[in-house]
């Protein structure tokens, strides 16, 4: 945890940990200046060449062009790339379907790249293309949304999802009073890391202490603005007593708290979730989403960079146990997850209006 502490945006990130599966939610953290985080990197790294001396490319999709959340994701992994001397080819559809997905698979693997990491718009519909990619000799890798173990080498993932999952039912629950009807606005309903985290707090709820908090709806905005603002306001309508929404997506959780502020609201229908500090400063600053969370996107980036450097130099083959040296994370470890393997990056942190004016200008 110390090195950690030392890295660029990831120290305060991390510092807050959660106090178990169904504990309290996380603590502040003790304060940093961002400002000074920048000079925090490391030296540059012996540079990641083929044999011709060129630069190895290393490949990253996201879900979707204009993301806010993925922007920084590719933002992370570029830096890690670079920090490495490759190149990094970022990618993203307009669209977030496999389709789109599978077709940029297919253009990374005609031009060799090294490695392709992926944030999969579906666990099971990449598969093909990913195999293929893998029996041409690339590195793959899935990272914050996984695709099957038969698809990938190794999964980034950014936080216990149990953690997740449960915190997020407890910050909601906290908000109503331990009272009332709550909701769920997901991005698309073949995200696992969504669908993983709504498992958990399904789970969560099973607790007698939550037998007067009833879940109504799982809604899907497919990580997009417009519909994320329709479903919101579509929940309203259909449950008139709606006294929560949880969120588990950056774009959900910020048309949530539009929606909730542009029809007064406020105090009435909380808003929780994961969301990205430079969007939801605002709302937290009025009250209409007390508190959230959220790992760093660009950490997440960042340590699939790096990932994927090591898997393609074979410093780490994706096997449990294997361990490498992320950078300015530090050093990090493959660990089991179902049936393949993942390299965790920590817990989930509170945002609140202690600590939003701070964050808000960091990312």
């Amino acid at each position: 945890m110390k090195r950690v502490l030392a890295g660029l945006l990831s120290s305060v990130m991390i510092m807050s940990l959660l106090a178990g599966c169904g504990g309290s939610a996380p603590q502040e953290p003790a304060k940093q200046e961002p400002a000074k985080q920048e000079a925090a990197k490391e030296p540059a790294k012996e540079p990641a060449k083929t044999t011709d001396g060129a630069k190895k490319k290393y490949a990253f999709i996201f879900k979707n062009a204009g993301n806010p959340y993925g922007e920084k994701q590719m933002e992370g992994f570029k830096t890690a790339i670079e920090e490495l001397g490759g190149e990094a080819i970022l990618k993203a559809p307009d669209q977030p379907t496999a389709e789109a997905q599978i077709q940029m698979i297919e253009e990374l693997i005609a031009q060799k790249v090294a490695a392709i990491a992926i944030t999969g718009n579906d666990p099971d519909a990449l598969q093909p293309a990913l195999k293929k990619a893998m029996d041409a000799g690339i590195k793959v890798l899935s990272a914050d949304s996984a695709v099957n173990a038969q698809s990938r080498m190794v999964h980034v993932n950014q936080a216990d999802p149990e953690r997740i999952g449960r915190v997020e039912v407890q910050a909601a629950a906290e908000m109503i009073g331990g009272k009332g009807e709550i909701a769920v606005l997901s991005a698309t309903s073949q995200a696992t890391n969504q669908n993983t985290w709504i498992e958990w707090m399904k789970k969560e709820l099973e607790d007698p202490k939550y037998k007067d908090v009833k879940l109504v709806k799982v809604a899907y905005g497919d990580d997009l603005r417009d519909k994320s603002v329709s479903e919101t306001e579509a929940l309203l309508k259909s449950f008139p007593n709606l006294k929560a929404i949880i969120a588990p997506t950056t774009v959900g959780i910020a048309a949530a708290g539009k929606v909730i502020t542009d029809k007064n609201l406020k105090g009435k229908v909380m808003v929780t979730g994961l969301g990205l500090p430079s969007e939801m400063a605002e709302y937290i600053e009025s009250g209409v989403c007390p508190w959230m969370y959220l790992w760093n996107p660009i950490d997440v980036g960042y340590l699939t960079g790096y990932a994927a450097d090591a898997l393609v130099k074979g410093t780490i083959s994706g096997k449990v146990g294997d361990k490498f040296k992320a950078g300015r994370l530090g050093d990090k470890e493959v660990v089991k997850d179902g049936d393949g393997t993942q390299i965790m990056l920590g817990d989930p942190f509170k945002f609140d209006a202690k600590n939003i004016g701070e964050w808000k200008k960091v990312y």
